[in-house]
């Protein structure tokens, strides 16, 4: 909630930060997801682009060609449309901003928030965000602009030939996510408009991005391939490896091959993290943006950005390898940075808050950059939650689908349910999967995947007996 901190002290708000961070909450307090999602669509431009960031005391903020941002609008929705059921949050009336259109080589402008008097429904935005973001390259792979997710890559398509790898599996995931919501929400054209599009666009990045044994992460405007094998720096990059699972965007033999080359490449048990990317940029030239501004080893620069690496982990969990999950996890928890004197000296920040980045630069190998102050900790919870331990909610269905080692006998969760808690007990057998059984307050309550839940003000004791896993489809 503070926008201010020791190592950054600018006190703006970030369009795509505010909404990651939010989704953190959909467990314990969805209103505060619901509340964030209308502050933000009151920062889009009628064109459907986004304010990057905003200060609210001077009511100024900065316009940008960032590629990514306006999607986190649509994306946050979806997940929250999926957890609540609260579909009347597409009918809420938010105005658009106004201000001129950037010209050709504007490339960002910092102006003063004018509201316009055009106002359009939550759905209106997302649909006008998810329009202005099918910009294509001649690969067929979204526009990158000023940078997408990672905003150090900063030139590698700023003169709007570029293309990013990874936003395509963002875009992909998000269109499909849209595609499945109730009948008659979206308009059947639009439908049928995003199908296509999803299908051209999972065909051309399976196409074009597939290097052999991972994903490259973008195209330049100069016309060269980066997160390749071929290429003396940047060779793979970890956000293009764990979306191309998590938008299931491409073959399970794919998925397998490409998260297994994160695992050879990036992960760093010596030093107990997982770097970003790998080789860092030193030389690259034309430089790929101020992320080779740092030294390499440093921040995105071939670091740990535990922001991004944490999607490994949701990655693997989707495979069902749950040693592969847990290790990532464990790997990026801080306490095992400060089991020891000699882990404190080296890590240097606190063990019980995630750090935004450790450096893997010598003489600073292993120690931890900014903390507090880092949507890592919001994904990191939802990774914990959601994926290791498995529980997801959908409307009032509650399900428990784990992704643990074959050596945790058993876990207890407390899950507030609005006046309600669930005191939950889950029993794993050797190989577990799908629930098996629910027992609620002693009674059989069936062997369906979910309980469905009641807010009635209780308490009720719960126990869950797991069953027989699927078939892993990964070796």
């Amino acid at each position: 909630m503070a926008r201010t901190a020791f190592y950054q002290a600018g006190g703006a708000f970030g369009f795509r930060d505010q909404l990651q961070d939010s989704l953190a909450f959909l467990h314990s307090d969805p209103s505060i997801t619901r509340k964030q999602i209308l502050i933000n669509a009151a920062h889009q431009y009628q064109e459907g682009d986004v304010q990057h960031w905003w200060h609210e005391e001077t009511h100024k903020g900065i316009r940008t060609k960032f590629s990514d941002d306006l999607l986190w609008l649509p994306y946050t929705v979806s997940r929250y449309l999926e957890q609540t059921g609260d579909y009347d949050i597409l009918k809420e009336k938010v105005p658009f901003l106004h201000s001129d259109v950037l010209k050709e080589g504007e490339l960002e402008r910092y102006e003063d928030t004018v509201v316009s008097e055009k106002t359009g429904s939550i759905l209106e935005h997302c649909l006008r965000t998810i329009h202005h973001a099918l910009k294509f390259g001649e690969h067929g792979i979204p526009l990158m602009g000023i940078g997408d997710w990672n905003d150090g890559m900063s030139r590698i398509g700023a003169k709007g030939d570029g293309e990013s790898v990874w936003l395509g599996w963002f875009l992909l995931d998000i269109l499909k996510r849209f595609t499945r919501l109730k009948e008659g929400i979206i308009p059947f054209d639009a439908i049928e408009q995003f199908e296509q599009v999803a299908r051209e666009m999972e065909r051309n990045l399976n196409h074009h991005a597939w290097d052999g044994s991972w994903f490259r992460r973008a195209f330049t405007d100069t016309g060269t391939w980066i997160g390749t094998n071929k290429g003396k720096e940047c060779q793979i990059d970890a956000i293009a490896q764990s979306w191309s699972i998590i938008s299931q965007g491409t073959s399970i033999d794919r998925q397998s091959r490409a998260m297994f080359s994160f695992d050879r490449e990036l992960v760093d048990r010596d030093l107990n993290l997982a770097r970003l990317l790998t080789k860092p940029f030193n030389e690259t030239k034309p430089s790929p943006g101020y992320i080779q501004g740092y030294p390499p080893g440093i921040r995105e620069n071939g670091g740990q950005y535990t922001h991004g690496v944490i999607w490994g982990i949701v990655a693997w969990a989707m495979l069902e390898r749950h040693d592969k999950a847990f290790e990532l996890f464990s790997m990026l928890n801080p306490i095992n940075h400060t089991r020891t004197f000699r882990d404190v000296q080296t890590y240097e920040n606190e063990p019980y808050v995630m750090s935004a980045d450790v450096y893997t630069a010598n003489p600073h190998q292993g120690r931890a950059g900014w903390s507090w102050y880092t949507g890592a900790a919001g994904w990191m919870y939802q990774a914990g939650l959601e994926y290791i331990l498995g529980v997801k909610l959908q409307g009032d269905q509650l399900y428990i689908q784990p992704c643990l080692p074959s050596d945790w006998k058993s876990f207890n969760i407390d899950y507030k349910y609005g006046k309600t808690r669930y005191s939950l007990v889950i029993y794993c057998t050797q190989e577990y999967g799908i629930p098996l059984k629910w027992t609620v307050d002693g009674k059989d309550a069936g062997n369906q995947p979910y309980l469905t839940l009641v807010d009635d003000g209780q308490v009720h004791q719960v126990e869950v007996h797991l069953g027989l896993q699927r078939s892993s489809t990964v070796g």
